[in-house]
């Protein structure tokens, strides 16, 4: 089923932010949805990563838009809905120098405070002299 124009520009903000995501750091898919004026759409951050396209003809794909470092609000990577995806991600994660490590119950954990990228508002948006969005649910 096609995107209607109103998703499709949600995927390409999406894309976009995280393809500003610093090399070796992380953030968490509620920072990228208040970076992009929607902090009440975490979660569709997720689907968008979900269902970003690996054919490299596209202009977003797997390999332009640095997916792995997007993880949940607890600094847990989340598993993608593949047995294997947390551990793929850490992986990934790992080769950038982020250290991934395994918490008490099996989950892989980034610490946010050495790895973790919060601006207020996306280095391209800063550069541009735009203002960052405004927020009632900041936290």
């Amino acid at each position: 089923m096609p995107r209607t124009d109103e998703a499709e520009a949600f995927y390409h903000a999406v894309y976009n932010a995280i393809q500003e995501i610093p090399y070796g750091n992380v953030t968490s898919y509620g920072h990228i949805a208040r970076l992009i004026g929607t902090p009440q759409r975490p979660r569709q951050v997720g689907v968008c990563l979900k269902h970003l396209p690996s054919d490299s003809s596209l202009p977003h794909h797997s390999a332009n838009v640095p997916w792995q470092r997007v993880i949940n609000s607890k600094g847990i990577i989340s598993p993608r809905g593949h047995p294997s995806g947390a551990t793929n991600q850490a992986q990934v994660l790992r080769s950038e120098g982020v250290a991934v490590n395994t918490g008490s119950l099996g989950e892989l954990t980034v610490d946010f405070v050495e790895y973790g990228w919060f601006p207020k508002q996306l280095p391209s948006e800063e550069a541009a002299g735009l203002d960052p969005p405004i927020m009632s649910d900041e936290g």
